[in-house]
């Protein structure tokens, strides 16, 4: 291993090479610049990674030709490039991801990594996001990395030694933060409905946004919740901190907060550093499905797009737009049906673009990506109640999912359905 200027560490970056990009709060932006303002050098760099943080220069119009996006998670940065056919969405199990690398279905190159400087021992933390970093590194021809001061050190299978890296540049970044944002009305309401779903000494499937986060508003009187998920936020060390989340009853990784990244404010990121609480895996780990089931009362809480009639879920689309990606819904709603007393939840608002529009829909939009099947789904929630399609026909699921629309939308959706 060498530590080289930052300039240095990208020169040896080509043309036409395959490049992996840490994830989510860990995007190692000082790397990512530093390739970028070599973009007139370069033609057709592959860009591969999830959702990132931060501007994503490489995904700029002018950036079109220099490099191309392959996004196996489609980021709000990543959008308009994968919309305007300057970048390529790859739909996977975010359980598969890793499986890309070994297999050799995605080939690497390089793999840019932002991490903790190396300990007494040689050994440096993947920081806020392990998910298929130790794939991609095995993979990869060259590991490049920022040796990053400002990046927590977390715990579990989260090490990378310096042994298994090539170039290393010194910065002190902070990791990405990202506001959980306002909490509103029919979020509550969604969120309390969920709540009255979990038992005591569940564990968790808990992810950003505002459903999540209402969710874990009315979390707090629980006892003894765990967490097994891909990622969380700062709802889950509120929920810590009442008392609510101890792991005490998890039946495996007991008393772990178990995850393969985390995103949220600094105060998460303070969280997480060196606490043995959370211990970070992999995400063909924490999102296997044989390892969900395992959690007696695994409760999996996931949102959509729209549900049509028969229960499809679409997550990754807004009609043939791609607007996400699979992610993994689909790991933990089959893994949570699966478990003995597991709740599988697709949880969304009832309306979009301002109320004008319904969610519940008697046919999907041409050409929208189906993410969970109507044999899959189990329990969809909405602002105005719960219901459950386990063992329902198709008109018996259509009356059940018209019961939870919007009102406003109920009288044209039992028309279509012919009820």
């Amino acid at each position: 291993m060498r530590v080289v200027t930052v300039q240095e560490a990208v020169a040896g970056i080509r043309s036409g090479d395959q490049v992996y990009v840490h994830c989510a709060a860990a995007a190692p932006s000082v790397l990512l610049d530093a390739l970028v303002a070599r973009a007139q050098e370069l033609r057709d760099v592959g860009m591969i990674h999830l959702h990132i943080e931060g501007p994503g220069p490489h995904l700029a119009p002018a950036m079109a030709g220099h490099f191309r996006h392959r996004a196996l998670f489609i980021g709000p940065n990543a959008r308009a490039a994968v919309n305007e056919g300057r970048a390529d969405y790859v739909p996977v199990f975010l359980s598969d991801v890793p499986h890309l690398f070994e297999r050799g279905a995605l080939p690497l190159d390089v793999v840019l990594v932002n991490a903790t400087p190396p300990d007494s021992h040689g050994f440096c933390s993947l920081g806020t996001s392990v998910e298929a970093m130790h794939a991609a590194i095995r993979a990869a021809e060259t590991v490049i990395v920022q040796f990053n001061r400002s990046m927590p050190r977390t715990l579990g299978d989260s090490f990378i030694h310096v042994n298994d890296i090539d170039l290393a540049v010194e910065v002190d970044v902070p990791p990405y933060e990202r506001p959980i944002g306002e909490i509103g009305d029919v979020e509550r309401q969604i969120g309390a409905h969920v709540a009255e779903l979990v038992p005591d000494g569940a564990t968790l499937q808990l992810g950003i946004g505002a459903i999540p986060a209402a969710t874990a508003l009315f979390l707090r009187d629980k006892r003894d919740l765990g967490i097994h998920t891909e990622m969380f936020t700062d709802s889950v060390v509120d929920l810590v901190e009442a008392g609510a989340i101890t792991g005490a009853a998890k039946e495996r990784n007991r008393g772990k907060i178990v995850t393969a990244f985390v995103m949220g404010s600094q105060r998460l990121y303070e969280f997480v550093h060196d606490n043995p609480m959370v211990e970070m895996r992999p995400v063909d780990f924490t999102n296997d499905t044989s390892i969900i089931r395992t959690f007696r009362k695994m409760v999996a809480i996931n949102s959509a797009i729209e549900v049509d009639l028969t229960g499809q879920v679409v997550a990754d689309s807004i009609g043939v737009r791609p607007y996400s990606g699979v992610g993994g819904q689909m790991d933990f709603i089959r893994g949570a049906a699966l478990a003995e007393e597991g709740r599988a939840i697709i949880a969304l608002p009832s309306t979009a673009a301002r109320g004008t529009v319904s969610r519940i829909v008697p046919t999907l939009k041409e050409g929208a990506g189906v993410v969970t099947t109507r044999a899959h789904v189990r329990t969809v929630v909405t602002e105005y109640g719960v219901t459950d399609l386990m063992g329902r026909s198709l008109r018996e699921r259509a009356e059940a999912l018209i019961a939870i629309a919007h009102p406003d939308f109920r009288d044209e959706l039992r028309a279509e359905a012919n009820l």
